[in-house]
């Protein structure tokens, strides 16, 4: 498979899942090699200096660095800039960061070799995989800090993941933190000018986590719908909120597609059909199509802006060899994603917010079920702390969501005066979003459990096929049990 001009997030999503090995295009390697050439000889002439080729970097690019150490300069951009902490950068979002560089290089505009790009590809074709810190990063220059410890094993130093060993459950931390310290096997790569500067300025941290997230989110969206429907039937719910007519009034495109799947996974449903003694039901019933809907747009609009970024050349100074140009500018500031990791935390951390209300009326004693699903309430207490940690979860998300995008602490002597803060919007986005395939194992635990309390009627074949497969994975039965054993039975296989 080969890195193309364009990628879609799908595109990349399927060239991670398949484990094929990816290369570059012939025109990709004469357009980085025309790049290099170019740089090189422009190296080589008596001009002004150039940032980050032959000067300092950030607030030091008025120093002068002399041509006989300009390769020296890039090995310890690498090495000072390799400053993260926190805790280790999930390998997946590593891999992608891999992938999403080498495409930037591809382009032929940061004045790289063919062996350096080719290295980052014989890396993620290798499952050599970097070790990364969380934190680091102000999402301006470039990742610097996270994308220094990505690059550092490409001239053999830093650290890399050991693939070698398998480390089970009974394993301790210990051990395990042991385990990871390897050193990557010494490399042939030599940096030339601005290629340590290439690969660690840019937004592929930010990406990568980005993409993560989202190809999370629209599994989350798709499986919200699916959760509602079942809680609508645990709930004796009603469906006339989901009928056309409202929504082709106020249309809306994820607020037409939600309700118009709710219906659909509700069709069939003997629950559904019988008469309902109530004229309406809760907001967070009712309003499933507004406020799934309302998500899912936002999901569609942060998806757009990273697949242009994805795209786009991130580093600097951008080179322009047919302009005979070489500009230093500001395609490294991760603002464009920082304010839709934000907002995409915002989009999803909704869902969660939605879900647990309906927990909450699942397990409230109302609609004819028993006070928290049990049959023996007091003697057990059922799904009451089931609730509780869905609640607790939700003001987490809350806190979680206050953007990081208005933040900014200026860095570099005044140089770097304002940054995106991105990187830290990126870390919390994954943290919401993990929180919210919590808080739907719990919804579809209590939703599975209050349907048993609507025997004999059927529900739709959908939403039987669901709870059958529930009951294949966890224990729903009555009585009192360590709901936290089954709640992430039922994560685990959301995948």
């Amino acid at each position: 498979m080969q890195l193309a001009e364009h990628h879609t997030l799908e595109d990349i999503q399927q060239i991670a899942a398949s484990g094929e090995q990816v290369t570059l295009s012939d025109t990709a390697k004469a357009n980085i090699e025309k790049c290099h050439k170019y740089l090189l000889d422009k190296v080589k002439q008596d001009g002004p200096p150039i940032y980050g080729v032959n000067t300092g970097f950030g607030s030091l690019c008025n120093t002068e660095i002399d041509s006989k150490d300009l390769s020296q300069l890039q090995i310890n951009l690498l090495r000072s800039h390799a400053c993260g902490a926190g805790a280790y950068v999930p390998k997946k979002i590593i891999k992608l960061m891999l992938l999403l560089k080498a495409q930037s290089l591809s382009y032929g505009h940061s004045g790289v070799q063919l062996a350096t790009v080719e290295k980052l590809l014989e890396f993620y074709n290798n499952d050599i995989i970097p070790i990364v810190y969380e934190l680091g990063s102000l999402g301006a220059s470039g990742d610097l800090a996270p994308l220094s410890h990505l690059a550092l094993p490409l001239i053999g130093e830093g650290e890399v993941w050991n693939t070698s060993l398998s480390l089970n459950s009974s394993q301790s931390l210990g051990s395990f933190a042991e385990a990871k310290k390897v050193k990557p096997q010494p490399s042939n790569l030599q940096l030339g000018p601005k290629e340590g500067l290439a690969l660690i300025n840019g937004t592929q941290f930010m990406q990568a986590y980005g993409l993560h997230c989202l190809f999370k989110a629209k599994d989350i969206l798709k499986r919200a719908d699916l959760l509602a429907a079942l809680c609508i039937e645990a709930y004796d719910g009603r469906q006339e909120p989901f009928l056309a007519y409202s929504h082709q009034i106020r249309p809306h495109k994820g607020q037409l597609a939600t309700a118009k799947a709710v219906l659909s996974h509700l069709q069939g449903s003997e629950i559904l059909a019988q008469e309902k003694v109530h004229v309406q039901d809760p907001y967070s019933f009712r309003c499933v199509p507004q406020v799934h809907g309302a998500s899912k747009d936002a999901v569609d609009h942060v998806s757009a802006v990273f697949e242009t970024e994805i795209n786009s050349v991130t580093d600097n100074p951008n080179v322009f060899p047919d302009e005979d140009l070489v500009l230093s500018a500001g395609n490294f500031h991760g603002q464009p994603l920082a304010l839709q990791l934000d907002y995409l935390a915002i989009a999803i951390a909704e869902i969660g917010s939605i879900a647990e209300r309906r927990i909450y009326r699942l397990v409230e004693g109302k609609r004819g079920l028993p006070a928290f699903l049990t049959a023996n309430p007091g003697l057990e207490s059922g799904l009451m702390i089931a609730q509780y940690t869905a609640a607790s979860i939700v003001s987490q998300n809350k806190q979680l969501c206050t953007p990081s995008s208005v933040d900014s602490i200026e860095s570099s002597n005044g140089q770097e005066d304002h940054v995106s803060m991105g990187a830290n919007a990126a870390t919390k986005c994954l943290r919401v979003i993990e929180n919210v395939e919590r808080i739907q194992a719990i919804e579809l635990l209590t939703a599975s459990k209050g349907l048993e309390f609507r025997r004999p009627l059927q529900s739709s074949q959908v939403l039987e096929d669901l709870v059958a497969k529930v009951k294949s994975i966890a224990d729903i039965s009555d009585g009192d049990k360590v709901w936290a054993d089954e709640v992430e039975k039922i994560r685990l296989s959301f995948g």
